[in-house]
This record gives C-alpha cells, structure tokens and sequence, in this order.
C-alpha cells in the first residue's frame, strides 16, 4: 500500500470513478438489450443517467460517437420509453434531454408502455375473431370436426382474454404506482 501524506489517504490504489460509472453504463446497456432496446440506445440513456445536467443532441453525439440520425432515433426512442424527457428550455437553440434517474419509474414507464402495448393489440385481435368463431361454432353447415377445432380455439382465446384483462389490471396499478407502494409496505414490515 501506499503511503498517507498528512493524514491523506493515498488515493493511487482506489478504483477509477470514470471505470466504475463505464461498468454500470455497461450493464445498464446490456439489460436494457434483453428487453428488446437497443444496446447503444441503453448506453446513451446509461450516459445520461450520470449526467447532472441536460444534454443537447450534440452533446450526446460527441460523447456516444453517434452518427446525428442515429443519434436522433435513439433520442426519440428513448423519449417515447419515457426514460428520457425533452425539457421545455433550450440551450443555444438547441433542444436539451435529461433522463430519468428514478429506476421505480423507468421500470413504471418502459413496461407500462410496452405492456399497454400487447394489451391493446391483443385484446383487439381476440375480440374481433371470437364473433366469427362463434359464428362457425353454431352454424348448421359447419361439420362435427371444424366445429370441436373451433371450439378449442374459443376455449383458448377466451382464457387468453381472461388473461389480457388481469394483464391490464396490471398495468393499471403499475402506471398507478400501486405496485411500487405495495412493494414498498411489505419492505417495511
């Protein structure tokens, strides 16, 4: 080890501050790829998550070694997640951006999108086929073997719209922030 001057720690053997952010940046980018965004997008929204300020496009373009529409597509990807959020004030004309430091509401936001999402088209499609399927189900010109198909596949959609509907309870309460306060009563028990 090192040798303390006046009482001063020696700070050679400690970890680079710059390295240590470069890890989580890092790791964020690769979770965030697991959930289908992409890897770079992660690491710019994992740059700006260390940021205490706002950043302008060309700032975050300098600083990823972006192309300006790549750099744009991640920006407005990222804004429609809701990880980063475009500021009302510009800074020398330019738009400035700053994310969302919050890991509870990033979570509340991503998902809650992502899964609204599969609700909406989901429910849409089981809706609009059960009509129909109904339809070939009480028909007399249906035969025996197209009508037992039928009616498993009306079975299975109706427990999969049993399902999109406890879904969208879900992603009431998670955009509601009723799960983070009932997480957050269980750890204080």
């Amino acid at each position: 080890m090192g040798k303390e001057i006046a009482g001063k720690p020696n700070h050679s053997s400690l970890p680079d501050r710059s390295e240590l952010r470069e890890k989580v940046i890092e790791s964020i980018a690769n979770t965030m790829d697991l959930y289908g965004v992409n890897h770079t997008f992660g690491k710019l929204y994992g740059v700006m998550y260390f940021e205490d300020r706002a950043m302008t496009l060309e700032e975050m373009k300098t600083s990823m070694n972006m192309s300006k529409s790549n750099m744009s597509y991640a920006v407005r990807s990222l804004t429609e997640s809701q990880m980063i959020y475009k500021l009302e004030e510009k800074k020398e004309r330019q738009d400035q951006y700053v994310a969302e430091t919050d890991f509870y509401r990033t979570f509340q936001n991503f998902f809650g999108i992502k899964l609204q999402r599969e609700v909406d088209v989901m429910l849409e499609s089981i809706r609009d086929v059960i009509p129909d399927l109904t339809a070939i189900i009480l028909s007399e010109h249906t035969h025996a073997q197209e009508r037992e198909e039928a009616l498993r596949d009306l079975h299975k959609l109706q427990h999969a719209e049993q399902y999109y509907i406890w879904l969208q309870g879900f992603v009431d309460r998670l955009r509601e922030g009723k799960l983070y306060e009932e997480a957050s009563s269980l750890l204080e028990e």
